[in-house]
């Protein structure tokens, strides 16, 4: 047991503007100061943060990053979405404030990120996870996933992880429906938080016409599900 304890201190525009974000994600208050200096203390279990408000500052100029790990990221993901929709009706997928889905990365190990109001980067990894295994079997297409996720999910460039997605898709066209679904299912959801909800619709549809076994079905359950919400998100 360490005696020391790290809290990282992160910009904010304003206090209000961060409170009502973190409340949903289920953090509570435990100092605030409006003067001289407004600063204001969260926690939510083992996870501690602190915000000094900066008048005038940019969130989409924020470098604040802070690394989260965590035993069970979809488990904390859930809980987060689950906050921000009973709070603000919807998951934000798009611009300041967001968060991503839980995916495995090229070369990082398994998680998701938040972007908070004051634009910084909460990135939630699971603990001991070393990322790529070399020896573990798996196709062309989860490896350009993978490298696509590492674009859009942890440095927030959905248009470079959109081109692979593209790229991979166009090569490995021949390959069996239960690969070709989880690359289809991510590109539709960069279409959606890139603003082109024509073309996510017309992905989906690619999705829901695809050849599927049972055995498959299992197999990519969890985008199945995601296709589902991504479909009803569009109406």
């Amino acid at each position: 047991m360490y005696a020391e304890t790290v809290i990282p201190i992160l910009p904010c525009r304003a206090l209000d503007d961060i409170l009502p974000f973190y409340a949903a994600l289920g953090f509570e208050q435990t100092y605030r100061q409006d003067r001289p200096n407004p600063y204001v203390a969260l926690r939510r279990g083992g996870i501690e943060l602190h915000f000094g408000a900066i008048p005038g500052f940019d969130p989409a100029e924020s470098l604040g990053n802070v690394g989260l790990a965590v035993v069970d990221p979809a488990a904390l993901y859930a809980a987060f979405a689950a906050g921000l929709r009973a709070d603000f009706g919807k998951v934000p997928v798009t611009g300041i404030p967001r968060i991503t889905r839980p995916r495995k990365k090229q070369g990082m190990p398994s998680g998701f990120s938040i972007v908070d109001p004051g634009g910084n980067w909460l990135r939630v990894f699971r603990k001991d996870d070393p990322g790529d295994n070399p020896a573990a079997p798996e196709s062309r297409l989860a490896r350009t996933v993978k490298a696509a996720a590492r674009q859009a999910d942890s440095h927030g460039d959905e248009n470079a992880a959109i081109r692979i997605l593209e790229n991979g898709l166009a090569r490995h066209a021949d390959a069996p429906a239960v690969q070709r679904l989880p690359a289809l299912v991510y590109l539709a959801e960069l279409c959606v938080r890139t603003g082109d909800h024509r073309r996510a619709s017309s992905l989906l549809a690619e999705v829901a016409a695809l050849d599927l076994s049972e055995a498959d079905r299992e197999t990519v359950a969890a985008d199945l599900t995601i296709a589902d919400e991504l479909a009803a998100g569009l109406g």
